[in-house]
């Protein structure tokens, strides 16, 4: 009998928010104070809300069509475009799960710099040391089991919301309307091409916030009931949308673009102080301190369950499946911790950690998005699963065709650099993908289309060398 434990569509929401109600919306003012104001906010929030609601319909739509598939992230790419490409995006998402939860290590000990001077921008050796317990003491929490971390995160998510409500309250309270029209735009003169490229450099900052909105798909295996899981992910998903929006326009009421742009993160806590006075930068950093904690422990759930479900399916060496009595998968939580804190080892070295961190999370989640929007589009071209319902059929095609534009576009918008910059990581981890498949022993490695992947991810990341070297010795 199977005694794992099983998530109700409240655990699952809760994992939704959780993951995505994390560092990012305690840096909006900031972010979006210092590119554009509030037309472009409007316009910017209007474009990440209708892209990632698109995907998260998506993620809904195909849990419903194709329930037996768990991990759907992972596991919708492996089956629609192959073993190599599900590889790239269970590995993907993985390293942006551990970069993610960097930069809300860095985040947060950034904040509690006001109390321990030493943690500095949040990747000084202290703060650094500091981070490294965290990770640890969350590992061996997550090894007790499934049950208590979503009691835990369930816990962390009712508490950070309401630490947000209060934020909005207390802020409208101080709303002034004259500000707020003043901050329309950021030029006396606004130009569409101007307007244009203020919400073009937003756009990275946006879908960041948005990040973790495939977290029931994630966990679809521990659910009670599988239709729960497209559920959670859109209720989920319309919660954030209004948080984040509400916390970016009230801003604009509390302080002039130049200040709002000159916040140091997290910058809620300086509107808050503006509105309330100097307690308000102290109600934002226990709320920041609260929120930290509990993405932390959804995004380390969601990463050593990708691993986990590669490890099953032997795109990733098979020890990855392991799990303990307590149906955690042990060795895939191992590594990842491992990861997260070599990574975090590596901020000592960076002088803009926190945005560093946040824009390669970013990056390197576009691809698994895109693979899975595609992968709606091959579903619905081929008719599985929709025998009698033409209708549904052209509705998820023009969806998932739509994703895939989404997240093309977010691929422009955010430049090639850091995606550049990913195949790097990607060309070392195909080592994995070689001797996982090597132990089959059954066929070749590659197939003629993902030998000719792997040499188009090679080739992007001989490109990445060379930019860096190129940057190193002209600097």
């Amino acid at each position: 009998m199977d005694k794992r434990v099983r998530l109700s569509a409240a655990g699952l929401m809760a994992m939704v928010i959780g993951s995505m109600v994390g560092v990012g919306v305690f840096s909006l003012p900031q972010a979006l104070g210092k590119s554009t104001g509030v037309v472009g906010s409007l316009i910017s929030w209007t474009i990440t809300g209708s892209g990632m609601l698109i995907l998260a319909l998506i993620f809904q739509r195909l849990a419903w069509r194709k329930p037996e598939l768990d991990v759907g992230v992972y596991t919708y790419a492996r089956v629609g475009f192959g073993r190599y490409t599900g590889f790239l995006s269970a590995f993907g998402y993985w390293c942006a799960s551990c970069l993610g939860n960097v930069a809300y290590l860095v985040l947060i000990k950034s904040a509690l710099a006001i109390v321990v001077p030493s943690f500095g921008a949040g990747n000084t050796l202290s703060a650094i040391v500091s981070s490294s317990v965290m990770i640890w003491v969350f590992h061996f929490l997550i090894l007790r089991g499934v049950k208590g971390s979503s009691i835990v995160n369930a816990s962390m998510t009712v508490a950070k919301l309401f630490g947000l409500a209060l934020f909005a309250v207390l802020v409208l309270a101080s709303f002034r309307w004259q500000l707020f029209v003043a901050n329309l735009w950021t030029s006396p003169e606004p130009s569409t091409a101007g307007l244009f490229a203020e919400v073009r450099k937003t756009m990275l900052g946006t879908a960041f916030v948005f990040l973790g909105v495939e977290g029931a798909s994630v966990y679809s295996r521990h659910a009670r009931e599988r239709r729960d899981v497209g559920v959670a992910t859109v209720l989920g998903f319309f919660c954030v949308l209004a948080l984040m929006v509400i916390v970016t326009f009230l801003s604009y009421g509390v302080l002039p673009l130049e200040q709002l742009g000159a916040l140091k993160n997290p910058s809620m806590a300086g509107v808050l102080s503006a509105a309330v006075g100097a307690w308000g930068a102290v109600v934002v950093k226990l709320g920041l301190l609260l929120s930290v904690l509990g993405s932390y422990l959804a995004w380390t759930l969601l990463a050593a369950e990708i691993l986990h479900a590669a490890g099953q399916s032997r795109t990733m060496p098979a020890f990855l499946a392991r799990e303990n009595r307590n149906h955690v998968p042990v060795a895939a939580l191992w590594m990842t911790s491992l990861v997260i804190q070599g990574f975090l080892i590596v901020t000592l070295f960076s002088k803009e950690a926190f945005t560093l961190a946040k824009e390669f999370t970013t990056s390197m989640s576009l691809i698994p998005y895109l693979l899975v929007a595609g992968y709606g589009v091959r579903l619905a071209s081929s008719g599985e699963s929709y025998a009698g319902q033409p209708w549904s059929r052209r509705v998820d095609f023009v969806l998932a065709l739509a994703g895939c534009g989404y997240a093309l576009f977010l691929v422009y918008a955010g430049g090639l650099h850091y995606l550049l910059m990913s195949t790097v990581l990607y060309t070392a981890a195909t080592a994995w993908f070689y001797l996982a498949e090597r132990r089959k022993g059954k066929r070749p490695v590659f197939t003629l289309r993902e030998r000719w992947l792997f040499i188009v991810v090679l080739l992007a990341a001989l490109v990445a060398f060379v930019d860096l070297a190129r940057n190193h010795f002209s600097a």
